[in-house]
Protein backbone atom coordinates (compact mmCIF):
# COMPACT_ATOMS: atom_id res chain seq x y z
CA UNK A 1 0.00 0.00 0.00
CA UNK A 2 1.40 3.40 1.00
CA UNK A 3 4.70 3.95 1.34
CA UNK A 4 6.11 10.65 2.17
CA UNK A 5 5.78 13.94 0.95
CA UNK A 6 8.04 14.66 -2.16
CA UNK A 7 10.40 17.29 -0.72
CA UNK A 8 9.86 15.89 2.88
CA UNK A 9 13.22 14.20 4.40
CA UNK A 10 13.54 10.98 5.69
CA UNK A 11 12.27 11.46 8.78
CA UNK A 12 8.91 12.22 7.38
CA UNK A 13 9.19 9.31 4.83
CA UNK A 14 10.24 6.92 8.39
CA UNK A 15 7.40 8.40 9.84
CA UNK A 16 5.23 7.16 7.27
CA UNK A 17 6.27 4.06 6.40
CA UNK A 18 5.93 3.52 10.68
CA UNK A 19 2.42 4.81 10.73
CA UNK A 20 1.02 2.82 8.07
CA UNK A 21 2.89 -0.46 9.10
CA UNK A 22 1.13 -0.02 12.47
CA UNK A 23 -2.74 0.42 10.98
CA UNK A 24 -2.03 -1.99 8.55
CA UNK A 25 -0.67 -4.61 11.24
CA UNK A 26 -4.02 -3.24 13.42
CA UNK A 27 -6.25 -3.96 11.30
CA UNK A 28 -5.00 -7.88 10.26
CA UNK A 29 -5.10 -8.31 14.11
CA UNK A 30 -8.64 -7.30 14.83
CA UNK A 31 -9.70 -8.74 11.28
CA UNK A 32 -8.52 -11.76 12.29
CA UNK A 33 -9.82 -11.70 16.22
CA UNK A 34 -12.94 -9.51 15.82
CA UNK A 35 -13.73 -8.84 12.37
CA UNK A 36 -14.34 -12.04 10.60
CA UNK A 37 -11.54 -12.41 7.87
CA UNK A 38 -12.30 -15.39 5.66
CA UNK A 39 -8.12 -16.22 5.44
CA UNK A 40 -6.55 -18.29 7.63
CA UNK A 41 -3.74 -17.11 9.77
CA UNK A 42 -1.46 -19.17 7.68
CA UNK A 43 -1.83 -16.41 5.13
CA UNK A 44 -0.57 -12.82 6.18
CA UNK A 45 2.34 -15.17 8.10
CA UNK A 46 3.43 -16.87 4.66
CA UNK A 47 3.24 -13.08 3.50
CA UNK A 48 5.63 -11.45 5.91
CA UNK A 49 7.94 -14.20 5.41
CA UNK A 50 7.80 -14.54 1.45
CA UNK A 51 8.16 -10.66 1.35
CA UNK A 52 11.16 -10.29 3.83
CA UNK A 53 12.84 -13.32 2.43
CA UNK A 54 12.39 -11.70 -1.10
CA UNK A 55 13.39 -8.05 -0.04
CA UNK A 56 16.41 -9.51 1.95
CA UNK A 57 17.63 -11.46 -0.79
CA UNK A 58 17.44 -8.54 -3.40
CA UNK A 59 19.35 -6.41 -0.94
CA UNK A 60 22.20 -8.86 -0.66
CA UNK A 61 22.35 -9.36 -4.24
CA UNK A 62 21.97 -5.45 -4.99
CA UNK A 63 24.44 -4.82 -2.22
CA UNK A 64 27.31 -7.37 -3.76
CA UNK A 65 26.86 -6.44 -7.21
CA UNK A 66 27.47 -2.60 -6.55
CA UNK A 67 30.07 -2.96 -3.87
CA UNK A 68 28.18 -1.13 -0.84
CA UNK A 69 26.84 -1.92 2.37
CA UNK A 70 23.95 -3.80 3.02
CA UNK A 71 20.83 -1.49 3.60
CA UNK A 72 19.97 -3.63 6.72
CA UNK A 73 22.90 -3.61 8.97
CA UNK A 74 23.31 -1.87 12.17
CA UNK A 75 20.88 -2.90 14.50
CA UNK A 76 17.39 -4.32 15.27
CA UNK A 77 16.11 -1.06 14.59
CA UNK A 78 17.54 -0.32 11.29
CA UNK A 79 16.38 -3.70 10.12
CA UNK A 80 12.93 -2.73 11.42
CA UNK A 81 12.68 0.31 9.48
CA UNK A 82 14.95 -1.64 6.13
CA UNK A 83 11.81 -4.13 6.20
CA UNK A 84 8.86 -2.24 6.71
CA UNK A 85 7.57 -1.54 2.97
CA UNK A 86 7.76 -5.23 2.25
CA UNK A 87 5.94 -6.00 5.66
CA UNK A 88 2.97 -3.39 4.48
CA UNK A 89 2.71 -4.86 0.86
CA UNK A 90 2.61 -8.86 2.41
CA UNK A 91 -0.25 -7.61 4.93
CA UNK A 92 -1.75 -5.69 1.89
CA UNK A 93 -2.33 -8.48 0.21
CA UNK A 94 -2.66 -11.18 2.73
CA UNK A 95 -6.12 -9.56 3.62
CA UNK A 96 -7.29 -8.08 0.07
CA UNK A 97 -6.49 -11.72 -1.92
CA UNK A 98 -9.10 -14.66 -1.52
CA UNK A 99 -7.91 -17.86 -2.39
CA UNK A 100 -9.32 -20.66 -0.06
CA UNK A 101 -7.22 -22.19 1.75
CA UNK A 102 -4.19 -22.36 -0.57
CA UNK A 103 -0.86 -20.59 0.39
CA UNK A 104 1.22 -20.63 -2.58
CA UNK A 105 -0.75 -18.04 -4.15
CA UNK A 106 0.01 -15.38 -1.25
CA UNK A 107 3.54 -16.43 -1.54
CA UNK A 108 3.47 -15.73 -5.31
CA UNK A 109 1.61 -12.41 -5.38
CA UNK A 110 3.82 -11.37 -2.12
CA UNK A 111 7.01 -12.31 -4.06
CA UNK A 112 5.93 -10.22 -7.03
CA UNK A 113 5.06 -6.96 -5.43
CA UNK A 114 8.47 -7.10 -3.43
CA UNK A 115 9.94 -7.80 -6.47
CA UNK A 116 8.60 -5.25 -8.57
CA UNK A 117 10.53 -2.81 -6.91
CA UNK A 118 13.80 -3.95 -8.51
CA UNK A 119 12.87 -5.44 -11.40
CA UNK A 120 10.75 -2.54 -12.76
CA UNK A 121 12.32 1.14 -12.35
CA UNK A 122 12.43 4.09 -14.68
CA UNK A 123 14.87 6.80 -14.48
CA UNK A 124 13.82 9.90 -12.27
CA UNK A 125 15.85 12.87 -12.19
CA UNK A 126 19.48 11.42 -11.03
CA UNK A 127 18.61 8.09 -9.74
CA UNK A 128 15.91 5.75 -10.61
CA UNK A 129 12.99 4.55 -8.87
CA UNK A 130 10.10 1.85 -9.12
CA UNK A 131 6.86 2.98 -10.55
CA UNK A 132 4.82 0.02 -9.80
CA UNK A 133 2.36 -0.15 -6.87
CA UNK A 134 4.00 -2.83 -5.05
CA UNK A 135 0.80 -4.11 -3.32
CA UNK A 136 -1.40 -3.55 -6.15
CA UNK A 137 0.91 -5.26 -8.66
CA UNK A 138 1.41 -8.42 -6.53
CA UNK A 139 -2.94 -8.42 -6.31
CA UNK A 140 -3.07 -7.33 -10.08
CA UNK A 141 -0.76 -10.07 -11.91
CA UNK A 142 -2.16 -12.79 -9.11
CA UNK A 143 -5.82 -12.24 -10.55
CA UNK A 144 -4.70 -11.83 -14.32
CA UNK A 145 -2.87 -15.03 -13.87
CA UNK A 146 -4.68 -17.40 -11.91
CA UNK A 147 -8.75 -16.40 -12.70
CA UNK A 148 -9.87 -18.77 -9.87
CA UNK A 149 -8.69 -16.70 -7.24
CA UNK A 150 -11.00 -13.45 -6.36
CA UNK A 151 -10.92 -10.38 -3.85
CA UNK A 152 -11.66 -10.78 -0.24
CA UNK A 153 -15.43 -10.60 0.04
CA UNK A 154 -16.23 -7.32 1.49
CA UNK A 155 -19.01 -8.00 4.37
CA UNK A 156 -15.52 -9.86 6.42
CA UNK A 157 -14.21 -6.26 7.42
CA UNK A 158 -17.43 -6.50 9.32
CA UNK A 159 -18.95 -9.15 9.19
CA UNK A 160 -19.05 -9.78 13.47
CA UNK A 161 -20.04 -5.80 13.99
CA UNK A 162 -23.18 -4.19 13.97
CA UNK A 163 -25.02 -1.29 14.63
CA UNK A 164 -22.36 1.31 15.41
CA UNK A 165 -19.76 -1.25 14.80
CA UNK A 166 -20.79 -0.86 11.42
CA UNK A 167 -20.25 2.88 10.94
CA UNK A 168 -17.33 3.13 12.99
CA UNK A 169 -14.33 1.40 11.50
CA UNK A 170 -15.03 2.63 7.82
CA UNK A 171 -15.17 6.00 9.72
CA UNK A 172 -11.36 4.85 11.23
CA UNK A 173 -10.03 4.35 8.00
CA UNK A 174 -10.90 7.38 6.43
CA UNK A 175 -10.05 9.61 9.11
CA UNK A 176 -6.45 8.43 9.68
CA UNK A 177 -6.02 7.49 5.76
CA UNK A 178 -6.87 11.39 5.60
CA UNK A 179 -4.48 12.38 8.48
CA UNK A 180 -2.08 10.05 7.31
CA UNK A 181 -2.25 11.15 3.28
CA UNK A 182 -2.24 15.24 4.45
CA UNK A 183 0.23 15.30 7.03
CA UNK A 184 2.87 12.78 5.81
CA UNK A 185 2.41 11.86 1.71
CA UNK A 186 0.49 15.21 0.51
CA UNK A 187 -1.46 13.21 -1.87
CA UNK A 188 -5.03 14.80 -1.10
CA UNK A 189 -5.29 16.14 -4.29
CA UNK A 190 -4.60 12.49 -5.63
CA UNK A 191 -7.59 11.11 -3.53
CA UNK A 192 -9.74 14.36 -4.46
CA UNK A 193 -8.91 13.40 -8.36
CA UNK A 194 -9.95 9.64 -8.11
CA UNK A 195 -12.81 10.32 -6.06
CA UNK A 196 -14.30 12.92 -8.37
CA UNK A 197 -13.41 11.14 -11.20
CA UNK A 198 -14.97 7.96 -10.05
CA UNK A 199 -18.11 9.43 -9.65
CA UNK A 200 -18.14 10.83 -13.38
CA UNK A 201 -17.49 7.44 -14.74
CA UNK A 202 -20.22 6.62 -12.87
CA UNK A 203 -22.41 9.25 -14.00
CA UNK A 204 -21.26 8.90 -17.82
CA UNK A 205 -22.01 4.96 -17.55
CA UNK A 206 -25.50 5.40 -16.46
CA UNK A 207 -26.00 8.28 -19.10
CA UNK A 208 -24.70 6.00 -22.10
CA UNK A 209 -24.56 2.63 -20.58
CA UNK A 210 -28.02 2.20 -19.10
CA UNK A 211 -26.22 1.31 -15.97
CA UNK A 212 -28.20 2.82 -12.81
CA UNK A 213 -26.18 5.39 -11.19
CA UNK A 214 -26.56 4.76 -7.58
CA UNK A 215 -25.72 0.86 -8.64
CA UNK A 216 -21.85 2.39 -10.23
CA UNK A 217 -21.50 4.31 -7.06
CA UNK A 218 -22.17 1.15 -4.84
CA UNK A 219 -17.99 0.28 -4.18
CA UNK A 220 -17.39 3.33 -2.39
CA UNK A 221 -19.73 1.94 0.28
CA UNK A 222 -17.01 -0.89 0.62
CA UNK A 223 -13.95 -1.78 2.82
CA UNK A 224 -11.98 -2.70 0.00
CA UNK A 225 -12.85 0.66 -1.77
CA UNK A 226 -11.54 2.91 1.09
CA UNK A 227 -8.36 0.98 1.84
CA UNK A 228 -7.59 0.99 -1.78
CA UNK A 229 -8.23 5.34 -1.46
CA UNK A 230 -6.75 6.07 1.54
CA UNK A 231 -3.78 3.44 1.72
CA UNK A 232 -3.02 1.81 -1.76
CA UNK A 233 -3.46 4.30 -4.93
CA UNK A 234 -1.75 7.33 -2.65
CA UNK A 235 1.66 5.58 -2.52
CA UNK A 236 4.09 8.48 -3.09
CA UNK A 237 6.97 5.96 -3.98
CA UNK A 238 4.69 5.40 -7.80
CA UNK A 239 2.47 8.74 -7.58
CA UNK A 240 3.57 12.07 -9.16
CA UNK A 241 4.28 15.17 -6.36
CA UNK A 242 2.37 17.89 -8.09
CA UNK A 243 -1.23 18.81 -7.12
CA UNK A 244 -1.68 19.09 -10.74
CA UNK A 245 -0.20 15.84 -12.07
CA UNK A 246 -2.10 13.92 -8.85
CA UNK A 247 -5.20 15.09 -10.07
CA UNK A 248 -4.49 13.97 -13.65
CA UNK A 249 -3.36 10.48 -11.99
CA UNK A 250 -6.42 9.83 -9.87
CA UNK A 251 -8.41 10.72 -12.59
CA UNK A 252 -6.82 8.82 -15.07
CA UNK A 253 -7.15 5.85 -12.62
CA UNK A 254 -10.87 6.49 -12.66
CA UNK A 255 -11.13 6.40 -16.23
CA UNK A 256 -9.70 3.29 -16.84
CA UNK A 257 -11.47 1.66 -14.15
CA UNK A 258 -14.37 3.81 -16.04
CA UNK A 259 -13.52 1.85 -19.11
CA UNK A 260 -12.65 -1.75 -17.51
CA UNK A 261 -16.35 -2.03 -16.05
CA UNK A 262 -18.18 -0.56 -18.83
CA UNK A 263 -16.22 -3.46 -20.59
CA UNK A 264 -17.34 -5.83 -17.91
CA UNK A 265 -13.89 -6.66 -16.77
CA UNK A 266 -13.86 -7.32 -12.55
CA UNK A 267 -11.50 -6.17 -10.39
CA UNK A 268 -11.05 -2.88 -12.11
CA UNK A 269 -9.47 -1.04 -9.30
CA UNK A 270 -6.39 -3.22 -9.11
CA UNK A 271 -5.72 -3.19 -12.83
CA UNK A 272 -6.79 0.15 -13.60
CA UNK A 273 -3.86 1.73 -11.04
CA UNK A 274 -1.69 -0.86 -12.36
CA UNK A 275 -2.50 0.08 -15.89
CA UNK A 276 -1.73 3.94 -14.90
CA UNK A 277 1.14 2.99 -13.25
CA UNK A 278 2.55 1.56 -16.15
CA UNK A 279 2.09 3.67 -18.59
CA UNK A 280 3.79 6.54 -16.31
CA UNK A 281 6.34 4.37 -15.76
CA UNK A 282 6.94 4.50 -20.17
CA UNK A 283 6.14 8.01 -19.80
CA UNK A 284 9.15 8.93 -17.05
CA UNK A 285 11.15 6.35 -19.39
CA UNK A 286 10.40 8.04 -22.53
CA UNK A 287 11.46 11.38 -20.95
CA UNK A 288 14.68 10.20 -19.83
CA UNK A 289 15.56 8.45 -23.23
CA UNK A 290 14.37 11.92 -25.14
CA UNK A 291 16.54 13.78 -22.93
CA UNK A 292 19.86 11.97 -22.90
CA UNK A 293 19.70 12.02 -26.57
CA UNK A 294 19.01 15.48 -26.93
CA UNK A 295 22.60 15.65 -24.55
CA UNK A 296 24.39 13.28 -26.90
CA UNK A 297 23.05 15.26 -29.79
CA UNK A 298 24.23 18.71 -27.69
CA UNK A 299 27.81 17.00 -27.07
CA UNK A 300 28.39 16.15 -30.78
CA UNK A 301 27.67 19.43 -32.00
CA UNK A 302 30.12 21.07 -29.81
CA UNK A 303 33.39 22.13 -31.62
CA UNK A 304 36.02 19.96 -30.76
CA UNK A 305 39.00 22.02 -29.21
CA UNK A 306 41.95 22.63 -31.91
CA UNK A 307 45.51 21.12 -29.91
CA UNK A 308 47.82 23.97 -29.54
CA UNK A 309 51.33 22.86 -31.00
CA UNK A 310 54.15 23.70 -28.86
CA UNK A 311 56.72 26.58 -28.97
CA UNK A 312 59.54 23.94 -30.29
CA UNK A 313 57.24 22.75 -33.12
CA UNK A 314 56.19 26.04 -34.09
CA UNK A 315 60.30 27.28 -34.22
CA UNK A 316 61.16 23.75 -36.06
CA UNK A 317 58.31 25.26 -38.58
CA UNK A 318 59.69 28.82 -39.11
Amino acid sequence: MSNCRAGSGPGDRLAALRRFAVAITILNVLGHFVLGFEQSWAQPLVALATAYGVEIVLEAMGAWSERRPLQFLGGWRTVVDFLLPSHITALAIAMLLYANDRLWPIAFAAAVGVGSKTLVRVPVGRGVRHCLNPSNTGIAVTLLLFPWIGIAPPYQFTENLDGVGDWFLPMVIILSGTFLNTRFTGRLPLILGWLGGFLLQAYLRSRFQDAAFLAACLPVTGMAFLLFTFYMVTDPATTPSAPIAQLAFGASVAAVYGLLMASHVVFGLFFSLLAVCSARGLGLAAIAAFRAWERSCADSASPSPVPIAPASVLEMAE
